[in-house]
Formats: C-alpha cells, sequence, structure tokens
C-alpha cells in the first residue's frame, strides 16, 4: 500500500483520491441541478424571457435587470418611454444585456421590446407589483410595473445578479408610529441580488432604512470616493454607510462574495448623483417636505405616498427634479453595466462561471473566425484626391476593425454573441481592442508575445469610397488549424459557422471539414479581392453554405475555379445585377445562397426559389437540389453621400443583421431588411460597426415599422 508521509500524518493516497472525487462529484451535482433548474425556469409558464436575454443566459454574457414601476408609474408620458429607451441603451453600450421586468396579461416578461415598453409608458391604470402583488396579478392575467421588490424576484428566478433602479424605497418619516415600511427593505434581506441605486428617495427616514437594512442583514455600500450614504436627488444624506466600493471592481467582488457564501440576502450599491445634479439639492428637498406636508393632510399613505410625493416635487420645481430623476437613472445604469460586466470577468478569471454558462449545451453559440485590427482611417475633405506625393487635407482617426471581429461584433449587439476565434499581438493595441470588445465573447482571441497586433491604414475619399489601403496583417498567420482546433467543440455545436478570408489556407480546410463532418452550416466572408479564392483552390467550398462577395470578388471566385469571366464589370444596375447572376450560378451547384453585395445598390441575393422568396435555410441546396435558381435584389436604405462616414464596415454590418435573423428562424425578406438596416447604422458610424446596432433598433419590429421597397425577383435561367 502506497503512503504520503510528513512530519504530522501518513494519508493513504486513495483516500486523498476518495475525498477529490467525493468533491469533484459534489461540483457536478452542483452544476447539473443549476442546469436544471434554468431550463425549468426558461419553460416556467409564467415567465417569458425576450429573445436577447435568453442568448445572454445561455452565453454567460453580462445582463442588468430594470424595473418598470418608474416607466409605469414613475413618469409622465413620453419622459417615461424616452428614459427607458435611454436607460437600455446605455446598458448595452457599457457591455451588458438589459432585461426589463413588467408584468403583461398575466405573464412576467424578462426583456420587454419597443411595442411592450410603449405599452407599459401610455397606458393607464396599471398595477404597481410589488412581492405581495404577484400572486393576484398573474392569476387574473393583469398588467403592471414591477417595483424594486417584484424585479427582485423575477431577476432571482433568472440568474440575473445585478438590478439598476433609481431609489429605492425605505421606512417612511413617521415609520416607527405608521409602521409605513417599504417590502423592498425586506426583498433585499432575503433576495440574493445586488441592488444599483441612488440610495434611498429622501422623502423617507434614512436613518432608520439602515438600521432596518441592517437587522436585515443586507451589506450596504457607497460607491465611489465618499462613504456618504446618498438620498436620490441629494449626494449627501448625513448618514454614512457601512462600507465602501471605490468601482466596479471592488463591487464586483463584493457581489461575487455574497454569490459564492450563499447567503439568502442581497446587497445595496448606493451610487451617488452626478454632481452637476446635485447642485439643486436644497430645492428639491423645499420640494419634498411641501409634498410631505401636502400629503399628510389630503391622508394619502402607502403605496399611494411616493408617486404622489414625486409627481408633485416635479410641479413644485417646474420639471427640474423630472429632468434630475432622469440624470440619476442613467447614471446608476452606466455604473451597474460596469458592474456587471466585471463581475462576469471576475467569474470566468476564477474558472466557476454562472449558471447560464453552464447551459451552453442546450444554447450553443455562433463561431467566428478571423481578423482583428486596429484601423486607421484617413479621410480626404474633397470627393476628388490629389496624387503624386501632395497632401490632401482631411480627417485621420483609430477604429478598431478586421472582418472577423467586424461580424462578431455586429451579432454580438443584436444579442448573438458568437465565440470569437482570432490572434493578436501583445501590445498597448491589443490592450485598447480588448476595452472596446469588452461586450464580446472574446475568449477564443490568442495573445502573442513578440508580435504585431494586425494594424490597417484606409484612405477615404470625401464621399465615402475606399481609395487606397495598407495593412499589416502577419498576425493572422497565427489563427492556424493548431489552435483553431482547441476549439473544435464550439466548432461542432456551432448553429453557424463564419470565416473570413485573413485566415489561413490550411484553418479553411480544417473548418470545412469539421463543418462536412458534423453538418454545421459555414458562412465565408471573402475580405478582399486578392483573399476570395482562398476555399476555392481545394474541394474545401463545397463545404461552404453562404458566401457574401461584392462583385469583384465574386469574378475572382470564377476566375479560380476555371469558368469565364468578364474583363470589365459593368455600373449600371441592370448589367451589375445580370452579372452577379452569372457569376452566382455555378457556385449554387454546393451553396445554400450567394449573398453579393452591391454598395449603394443594396444587395442580389442568389439560390433557391421557396415560398417566392430565395430560401436562406442550409438544407434548402441539398434536399431541393433540382428546385429553381432565382435571384432577390433588395435596394439599399437611402444614405446621401453627404451622410456617409464610414463604409468599412458596411458589407459585415449587412451579414450580421442577415446571420442574427437567420438564427433568430425569420423569413428571407426580414433577415435581408436586419441586414439592411444594421449596415445603415454603420454608414453614418465612425466606427466599423455602429454602436447604435442593437436589439431594439434593428429588428423584427422595426423591420416592420418601415415601408419597404418590394425585392424584384426573377429566375436564373
Amino acid at each position: 500500500m502506497l503512503f504520503m508521509a510528513d512530519t504530522q500524518s501518513a494519508i493513504p493516497v486513495y483516500k486523498m483520491i476518495g475525498k477529490l472525487a467525493c468533491k469533484l462529484g459534489s461540483r457536478m451535482a452542483a452544476v447539473t441541478y443549476s442546469i436544471i433548474q434554468v431550463r425549468r425556469f426558461l419553460h416556467d409558464a409564467h415567465f417569458r424571457v425576450q429573445s436577447s436575454v435568453q442568448e445572454a443566459l445561455a452565453s454567460g454574457k453580462p445582463i442588468v435587470a430594470l424595473e418598470s414601476a418608474i416607466i409605469a408609474h414613475g413618469m409622465p408620458y413620453p419622459q417615461n418611454l424616452s428614459m427607458a429607451r435611454n436607460v437600455e441603451e446605455i446598458v448595452r453600450t457599457h457591455g451588458s444585456v438589459p432585461a426589463t421586468v413588467g408584468i403583461l396579461n398575466g405573464k412576467i416578461h424578462i426583456g420587454l421590446n419597443d411595442e411592450e415598453l410603449h405599452f407599459l409608458a401610455k397606458s393607464e391604470n396599471l398595477v404597481k407589483v410589488s412581492r405581495r402583488d404577484l400572486p393576484y396579478v398573474l392569476s387574473q392575467g393583469s398588467s403592471g410595473g414591477t417595483t424594486v421588490s417584484g424585479t427582485m424576484i423575477a431577476a432571482h428566478k433568472a440568474g440575473i445578479h445585478v438590478f439598476v433602479t433609481g431609489g429605492i424605497g425605505g421606512v417612511h418619516r413617521g415609520g416607527e408610529i405608521t409602521m409605513d415600511v417599504s417590502t423592498d427593505l425586506t426583498e433585499l434581506g432575503r433576495t440574493p441580488v445586488a441592488v444599483v441605486s441612488a440610495g434611498v428617495k429622501s422623502i423617507l427616514d434614512i436613518g432608520r432604512t439602515l438600521e432596518f437594512l441592517e437587522t436585515q442583514g443586507v451589506c450596504v455600500a457607497a460607491f465611489g470616493e465618499s462613504r456618504e450614504f446618498p438620498a436620490f436627488f441629494c449626494r449627501q444624506s448625513g448618514f454614512q454607510a457601512p462600507y465602501q466600493v471605490q468601482n466596479e471592481e471592488e463591487a464586483a467582488k463584493l457581489i461575487a462574495s455574497i454569490l459564492a457564501l450563499g447567503l439568502s440576502s442581497g446587497v445595496l450599491i448606493a451610487v451617488p448623483c452626478p454632481k452637476e445634479q446635485a447642485a439643486s439639492g436644497q430645492i428639491f428637498e423645499d420640494a419634498i417636505q411641501q409634498a410631505l406636508k401636502e400629503a399628510r393632510s389630503k391622508g394619502i399613505i402607502g403605496k399611494e405616498l411616493t408617486p404622489f410625493v414625486l409627481q408633485r416635487v416635479n410641479e413644485l420645481t417646474s420639471g427640474k427634479s423630472l429632468d434630475s430623476n432622469i440624470a440619476l437613472v442613467q447614471n446608476n445604469a452606466r455604473v451597474g453595466s460596469r458592474i456587471a460586466v466585471a463581475l462576469g470577468k471576475l467569474k470566468k478569471a476564477q474558472g466557476k462561471g454562472n449558471l447560464p454558462q453552464s447551459g451552453r449545451a442546450t444554447a450553443p453559440q455562433p463561431v467566428v473566425i478571423g481578423g482583428t485590427n486596429v484601423d486607421f482611417i484617413a479621410k480626404a475633405r474633397n470627393a476628388t484626391m490629389l496624387v503624386g506625393g501632395q497632401t490632401n487635407t482631411g480627417k485621420v482617426s483609430r477604429t478598431f476593425g478586421g472582418v472577423g471581429r467586424n461580424l462578431a461584433d455586429c451579432l454580438s449587439r443584436l444579442g448573438r454573441t458568437p465565440f470569437f476565434i482570432s490572434a493578436m499581438g501583445k501590445d498597448e493595441h491589443s490592450e485598447s481592442i480588448l476595452r472596446y470588445c469588452s461586450h464580446m465573447d472574446m475568449g477564443g482571441v490568442l495573445q502573442l508575445e513578440g508580435h504585431n497586433t494586425a494594424t490597417y491604414c484606409a484612405v477615404i475619399t470625401g464621399s465615402g469610397e475606399l481609395s487606397l489601403g495598407l495593412g499589416d496583417m502577419d498576425i493572422h498567420q497565427q489563427i492556424t488549424e493548431h489552435y483553431v482546433s482547441r476549439y473544435k467543440q464550439h466548432l461542432c455545436m456551432a448553429p453557424v459557422v463564419c470565416i473570413d478570408g485573413n485566415v489561413p489556407i490550411a484553418t479553411i480546410q480544417y473548418v470545412c471539414q469539421i463543418a462536412r463532418e458534423h453538418q454545421v452550416p459555414v458562412c465565408y466572408e471573402p475580405t478582399d479581392e486578392n483573399k476570395a479564392s482562398k476555399p476555392f483552390l481545394s474541394d474545401s467550398w463545397r463545404a461552404l453554405t453562404y458566401i457574401s462577395p461584392n462583385l469583384r470578388e465574386l469574378r475572382a471566385i470564377n476566375r479560380t475555379l476555371g469558368h469565364p469571366v468578364p474583363t470589365d464589370l459593368p455600373s449600371r444596375l441592370e448589367d451589375v445585377v445580370r452579372t452577379a447572376m452569372t457569376l452566382a450560378c455555378p457556385l449554387l451547384t454546393q451553396l445554400c445562397c450567394v449573398v453579393v453585395t452591391l454598395g449603394s445598390h443594396g444587395v442580389l441575393l442568389c439560390g433557391r426559389s421557396m415560398g417566392g422568396s430565395v430560401s436562406l435555410h442550409p438544407g434548402t441546396h441539398t434536399q431541393n437540389a433540382a428546385g429553381e435558381l432565382c435571384a432577390a435584389h433588395y435596394p439599399a436604405v437611402p444614405v446621401s453621400r453627404e451622410e456617409i462616414v464610414n463604409v468599412s464596415g458596411a458589407g459585415d454590418s449587412l451579414m450580421g443583421g442577415i446571420i442574427s435573423g437567420l438564427l433568430a428562424g425569420y423569413d428571407t425578406d426580414t433577415c435581408v431588411r436586419m441586414g439592411l438596416l444594421s449596415a445603415s447604422f454603420s454608414l453614418h458610424s465612425r466606427e466599423p460597426i455602429s454602436q447604435k446596432i442593437s436589439t431594439f433598433s434593428v429588428s423584427l419590429e422595426q423591420v416592420k415599422a418601415r415601408s419597404w421597397p418590394e425585392a424584384k425577383t426573377c429566375r436564373m435561367d
């Protein structure tokens, strides 16, 4: 028998192995239980989870819960709707997925679309829903806005750990006599969710509120440079918070500790309102005292008190309190989103993940493989540029690009966060990229010492056309077959794999082999005319499902395959479409769809007809090989030359929108129009992928709300 000996004791090896196995078994059992709980939640009849939130839950992306009582009861229309939209956009901009919680027709909605937000913002006689009200409202099929306590319950059920609100309720002044204590406080004592707020409303008894939170076992920390506990409109309340966290990382560590301990209580992160809004604190306090006096004279108490006081304060301050209210909620959203991102990074670094990440097997991620660049964009002032060494006046800016990165960025903003595989140097450029791409899953990005991060310099005319491009792209050769094979499981399980022309030929061949073996759809982004033919140098291209070339790239592909090609390419739309169909036709013996990008002319889809349009379904080209070939031309969203800021990411945005719609199961027209919307946003953006692209701005609802010219479909024979 083997033994390990030290000066204290000798422990048999088999006992140590047994203990280790026991611990591993317990951990696996806990993970399995967590997966089961998440699955049960997502299928609970009382809940409806928005697709973008489902995706975030499945991929482990940071999520921020938002309440809806502030929409339904806290502000007048239309300011409430504008505030709700802005707060969601702020959450997205800072790296998290917003999940506004509300009750519609007896179901708890986690994540609301714009139509649902509009309903809550404009409807009258909605219920203000806290813990007490939930069972009745659901049983009656009613609708309402969730308070802090109601939202905390929904967030906890969903596995969302961070919740942003304006200010929580508390012990009302005179509460020692009336026993008027907000259920927000007891909810914080029994629901493990981190609440980010501007402290408590100054109409309350702040001292007794802090005492009550202590009794409930709630950890309270002031956020920032001071331990002063904020009071909604005011940065100072005269009371100190028990603890202080100076930044998002410290707040994330605090939340992680509470979750790790398994405590049933929450944590309150108290964020002081912006200094510019706090300047009017005394004016608001005087108005609050006046409103409280009026409320007492009218006998207003209970849950009706806060809405009355806030409305009256807004009237007494000529609307200034509403402006400050909106500003502090927006500030809380910024802080809360960053905390959620920091918490996600902390969990990933510790190797623990969160509940939703364990569920990836049930909702696999798309995979994007391709280049990551730092782009230096030089845009001339004039449409016609001087040549021969002369200086053109203009502006030079730095952005972050690369075809693969652009596509992964766009998909992430559309709620389809892919697993991104790429390579960078370990330098100042790569650190900037990682900060900028915090909203993306960069888990497959290789960083190499002694290598340069790819850089690209584009010279653009005043009208937005690319005149010249120079690139240092050697690092892309490090996206090798061997490196990508580390993520074989991701590839095998992916609903779609996208790969760009920056990737080495051997890697493309490896990905195509995996795709063929596991029947995974593959989309190839040709990148440029010189790289477009990489898959077509062998039989690898027969495993592709989609390609998205422009006309020059499509001609290069046909030349590689030995097909006749025109020397000159046409410019008139009718001739462009005819040439594109001719060049796409030979590829459709194997591919499902050829998406020909036509710049200002829009996009041409070439494939097989199904239901009167070109089918994007991956099985169509094999199941219906004898089907009629057709092409559909979709005009671009009109953007004038004067409005164009950057064209470098428009094509990638187009494909991001199309693939996002495809993953959502939408019809071809909707998918293409989501792509065209995304492309139009990016044409207006300094960045290759516009930060305005989101699940709100590019959605089924937005597509339906616009008037679109009908796509022109014709046979390809």
